[in-house]
């Protein structure tokens, strides 16, 4: 598990999966950042994991200030699936 922030809006939501290393990771929370006081484009704070991360997110089983956080560009996610197309 990890956080990424994406600079610029690709139009994610909550549980879209991406592509980000090689690797489907499924976006587990998202926050949206910079729309009053911030930079001239809205940042997404994202808390990306595999599948197998789940159950872990939603426990509570980590600590957000100990994970690794990295930063991209929104052209350089690639979008799997959006929220909206997955089944409930």
């Amino acid at each position: 598990m990890k956080r990424l922030i994406i600079h610029g809006n690709p139009g994610i939501r909550k549980n879209a999966i991406i592509e980000y290393d090689d690797e489907e990771q499924v976006c587990f929370s998202v926050t949206r950042q910079g729309d009053w006081h911030g930079p001239d484009e809205p940042q997404l704070w994202c808390v990306i994991g595999t599948e197998d991360e789940r159950d872990d997110f939603e426990r509570r089983n980590y600590v957000p200030h100990w994970l690794d956080t990295e930063a991209i560009d929104a052209d350089s996610v690639e979008i799997v699936k959006h929220a909206d197309e997955l089944a409930v």
